[in-house]
């Protein structure tokens, strides 16, 4: 072989790079303002032939330096990993959307098919989204994996924006034949709030791709809430949830639950200061029940979740083989709750998974009412619920829109309840009840099981009668989704007095004998599920002094439920 052919051959080797090809100025800190101060960085980046990943964090860049390095980027087709958080330390707003055009616009230019983009902790606000909005929706992000704006200030309309550039990216792509397949998303502390997070829900939905999707510190309500859980549905392979220190209340949590239990790979969730509160977490644990095979980490922290909700909670995690940590700490158990909970996990052989519980809130008073703050949220939510839905009022048990005969005499018992009417109504009966009640609607199934109950006597056809119409209720609520019916549990232990609801609206009813014997009845039944029964053994168990007035009913309800969960 020639000598100069060999040299050739050197040559090549020496231009071979074996893994990524990085420049990386990482956290020098350095005051790039003009294109004199960035010339050598300059020169280095036209030099790195392949240059694939480009790191310019914990630097502060000005316009002209942008424009500068711009220029050298549109070269660089290899690019495909930008991290350029923390790059704009002492900028004035008005600087940095010129900044981040020039450099978007110079990644088009190159036909660079970006991976991975990161301008977290750049406080660059609404006008900073529409800075990149430009390059989202080219084609340089058609290949983007990962997408980090964590700490952007982004705000309602930045959400907004960047929801629809993620939604033309998608339509663009699609049309060329490689449709966007985002897997990890993170945009935490960006005051997104509901109409942020419900645009962005929208095109999660539309991407169906996502990993990990981390969205904490938002101040996200139940309606952005709910409408993220209906868009984690369409993420079959999420594996990472984190919407930490959101405002879920009930409503945003019984969706989640709902949601979460379609995501098989799910193996990180991260509730905690989300105020999932007791009947959330009873929803949460329905799906646990029913689902979420591989998780791994479960945070329901600083939920105001009493101690008897936590055991339901920690008593669903069971059977997770990878569960390395479950952290209950600052919920509401008080020191006896907090042991209780860890023999409920030592029982498990799953201690060493309880995280600290050090900063339990300690048992409520039970005449606190919840923060004046809190009632204000959720008044105001219901006004513009109920401005969204058209509608000025809660819906009845069953709508009255010129019935049938039949349909009326079942409103009518349902409107003022009486043996009588019950025995009226005859072999159509059953059939009314199955058909004309809303099995989906929980807090609707305990208040039709409590009305049927509230009239039981001790006379045979009366008792017939009443036992065979709640078993047909609860057998049909009870062939829904684990969280669905669990949310019926959770319904008619409130309504029961044994748990304090977050709604204000639902009053505990005055328990009656008939209430507890029903629901004895009903518990004996093979449709009764185990862990439910479970559940309600919880809450009879401990707050069972709420029911000294049927004392011999409890009892007998007790007992029934002891033995179908032990048995």
């Amino acid at each position: 072989m020639a000598s100069g052919d060999i040299a050739q051959i050197t040559e090549a080797l020496a231009k071979t790079h074996v893994g990524e090809v990085e420049l990386n100025y990482k956290g020098r800190g350095l005051k790039l303002d003009n294109a004199e101060s960035v010339k050598e960085m300059v020169q280095e980046i036209e030099q790195c032939q392949g240059l694939q990943s480009l790191r310019l964090e914990g630097n502060t860049l000005g316009v002209e330096a942008a424009q500068a390095i711009s220029k050298s980027l549109e070269a660089k087709r290899e690019l495909e990993q930008c991290h350029w958080s923390d790059l704009f330390t002492g900028r004035l707003r008005s600087e940095i959307p010129p900044a981040l055009k020039s450099l978007g616009s110079a990644l088009m230019t190159s036909g660079a098919r970006l991976t991975h983009l990161d301008l977290s902790d750049n406080a660059f606000g609404p006008d900073g989204v529409k800075g990149i909005e430009s390059l989202l929706k080219s084609s340089a992000c058609y290949t983007l994996c990962e997408l980090r704006l964590n700490n952007c200030g982004m705000g309602i309309g930045g959400g907004m924006v960047l929801a629809s550039a993620l939604t033309e990216c998608h339509k663009q792509s699609s049309a060329a034949g490689s449709p966007l397949r985002l897997k990890v998303f993170i945009a935490g502390r960006n005051r997104l709030e509901n109409d942020g997070a419900t645009a962005l829900a929208k095109a999660f939905k539309l991407l169906g791709s996502l990993e990990e999707v981390h969205m904490p510190q938002n101040g996200i309500n139940h309606s952005g809430i709910t409408a993220l859980a209906t868009a984690v549905k369409h993420n079959p392979n999420l594996q990472v949830l984190n919407l930490n220190d959101n405002t879920f209340t009930k409503r945003g949590s019984i969706a989640m639950a709902e949601a979460i239990r379609h995501l098989q790979c799910l193996k990180v969730i991260n509730f905690g200061d989300c105020l999932v509160r007791s009947e959330g977490a009873i929803a949460i644990a329905g799906a646990l029940r029913e689902g979420l095979p591989f998780l791994r980490e479960l945070n329901l922290s600083f939920g105001e979740i009493c101690e008897a909700a936590a055991v339901v909670v920690a008593k669903a995690v069971r059977d997770k083989a990878n569960l390395e940590k479950l952290d209950l700490n600052g919920n509401s158990f008080g020191e006896e709750g907090c042991e209780a909970l860890r023999e409920v996990m030592e029982s498990m052989n799953m201690e060493d998974l309880l995280g600290s519980l050090s900063d339990d809130e300690g048992q409520p008073d039970d005449d606190d009412d919840d923060d004046e703050e809190d009632e204000e949220e959720e008044e105001k939510e219901d006004e513009e619920d109920a401005e969204e839905n058209g509608v000025n009022g809660t819906k009845d048990v069953i709508e009255e829109k010129e019935e049938p005969h039949c349909f009326s005499e079942l409103t009518s018992f349902l409107i003022s309840p009486s043996a009588e009417k019950l025995i009226s109504l005859g072999s159509k009966r059953i059939p009314l009840i199955e058909q004309q009640v809303d099995v989906l609607d929980a807090s609707k199934v305990s208040e039709v099981f409590l009305k049927i109950s509230s009239v039981y006597e001790d006379e045979p056809e009366v008792k017939q009668a009443i036992f065979e119409s709640t078993d047909a209720l609860l057998r049909k609520a009870f062939s829904n989704s684990h969280s669905q019916s669990y949310s019926f549990i959770s319904s008619l232990i409130v309504n029961l007095g044994l748990l304090k609801s977050e709604d204000k609206k639902i009053k505990k009813v005055s328990v009656m004998p008939g209430h507890l014997l029903a629901l004895e009845h009903a518990a004996a039944q093979e449709f009764f599920p185990a862990d439910q029964a479970g559940v309600l053994e919880e809450f009879v168990s401990r707050n069972g002094k709420v029911l000294e007035s049927c004392c011999n009913a409890r009892d007998a309800l007790r007992t029934t439920l002891v033995k179908r969960t032990t048995a």
